[in-house]
């Protein structure tokens, strides 16, 4: 894989990701909606 596609991943995941979702009022009300829903994947 090239280096400009894992800094673009490492992006994502600080964006996107699980713990990044956590720490907000709103990004937690995302997690629980895709939970209720029965996503597959709940975050990046």
């Amino acid at each position: 894989m090239s280096y400009s596609g894992n800094l673009k991943n490492r992006k994502r995941k600080k964006t996107h990701g699980f713990l990044v979702r956590k720490k907000t009022a709103g990004g937690k009300n995302v997690l629980k909606r895709r939970i209720k829903k029965g996503r597959k994947k709940i975050s990046a």
